[in-house]
């Protein structure tokens, strides 16, 4: 999102960041970006007034639930806004992962045929004039899977500046890096199932190799269930929120994110690769990110190849060293600001320079955005008038 408001400013647009959440002791200062933070509350009509008032033209939603909740009032108040999905990543692939992995069996494309969560999500990105997407692998799967038309999406993936020569010298140097770390937030499942399995199935086969090892777990949010794992007799440290991610990457050898479901970009994978941090992975942590280019690490899918993989980049600076320069390529090639960037400002621009034809030719749609709005819009309705004092 900071990556997207940062696009959006140095192209001269103004923006407004309107949201429902309660305001955090660790929240950015938007307004020294010359960003307008605005309050807004769900099923209510005062959001009427405000987008009305506001008259935008374009409006981008973070994920499909507030596409769900407030699209259809932008639809009806400003018909000319172009609406943009920022999908973030498809939330019915994770959760159709998870689901299968709860029931001890392999997750199939299937699945998300079956699932609510893909109906409502296919939904929302089909009433939206652009989508943004952030993995090749669900650009596919939106048109394969689920026949979305190529033209309602855009694959823009994490946007970042190269990794040169002079910030990589800068990197500490393999004996000056000590110990395994992992980080992510504890409230997103797949975080939280990537500890549960690293204490139970992984760390105790690596301590068998290196007795003195340490793990360190950082992530916002660490639940009492979270805090039972730490145990520093076993060399495995829960420390909780931490201010700088860059800070505790670079001091670690190796990062470990054995992250069994999920779906999009992992953001904590990226990061090791922007600080030289090689990392061991699984076949979904990987996902989308190399493009077939060499992965600054290794990938492996159970916990004994998990294991020793883990053991091997520790021990072998050799191989340490080619996967953080394995890093560093992905960075510059993968992701650059420079080339992503311009291309979205110029789609949205093409967009809405044509807008009435692009959505005539997305029926589908137009007809999801009529039913959408006799239900949802009424059942909005309903529950504003039930919480009327």
């Amino acid at each position: 999102m900071m990556q997207l408001i940062e696009l959006f400013r140095s192209s001269g647009w103004q923006l407004t960041f309107a949201s429902t959440a309660a305001k955090s002791e660790h929240k950015v200062d938007l307004e020294t970006l010359g960003v307008e933070p605005v309050s807004i509350e769900m099923n209510s009509s005062a959001f009427d007034d405000f987008i009305r008032g506001l008259e935008p033209s374009m409006v981008m939603f973070d994920r499909f639930m507030i596409e769900e909740q407030f699209g259809w009032r932008v639809a009806e108040q400003c018909p000319d806004a172009v609406r943009i999905l920022d999908t973030e990543d498809l939330h019915c692939l994770r959760r159709a992962r998870g689901k299968a992995l709860v029931q001890g069996r392999s997750f199939t494309k299937t699945d998300l045929l079956k699932e609510d969560d893909a109906k409502r999500e296919i939904a929302s990105i089909l009433r939206c004039d652009i989508n943004l997407v952030i993995s090749e692998y669900e650009m596919r799967l939106l048109q394969e899977l689920f026949a979305v038309e190529g033209r309602l999406l855009h694959y823009l993936p994490f946007l970042l500046d190269p990794v040169d020569d002079a910030v990589a010298e800068l990197w500490p140097c393999f004996e000056d890096r000590k110990y395994f770390m992992t980080i992510g937030n504890f409230r997103h499942a797949p975080n939280m199932d990537a500890v549960e399995y690293l204490s139970e199935h992984i760390w105790p086969l690596i301590r068998r190799h290196l007795p003195k090892a340490q793990l360190h777990v950082y992530g916002s949010y660490p639940s009492s269930r979270a805090r039972k794992l730490h145990h520093p007799e076993a060399g495995f440290y829960i420390k909780g929120r931490v201010e700088s991610a860059q800070e505790v990457m670079l001091k670690a050898r190796v990062c470990l994110a054995p992250l069994r479901f999920g779906a999009g970009l992992k953001g904590k994978l990226i990061e090791a690769m922007q600080y030289g941090t090689p990392s061991v992975t699984t076949s979904i942590g990987s996902e989308g990110i190399t493009g077939g280019m060499e992965w600054p690490g290794i990938i492996a899918n159970t916990p004994e190849k998990l294991a020793a993989a883990a053991v091997k980049l520790y021990t072998n600076q050799a191989a340490w060293e080619e996967a953080q320069k394995a890093g560093k390529c992905i960075i510059n090639k993968r992701f650059a600001k420079k080339e992503f960037g311009p291309a979205l400002i110029h789609q949205i621009t093409k967009i809405q320079q044509g807008l009435e034809q692009h959505r005539l030719n997305n029926f589908t749609g137009a007809m999801l955005m009529h039913h959408t709005t006799a239900s949802t819009k009424y059942m909005a309705r309903w529950i504003e008038a039930k919480n009327r004092p």
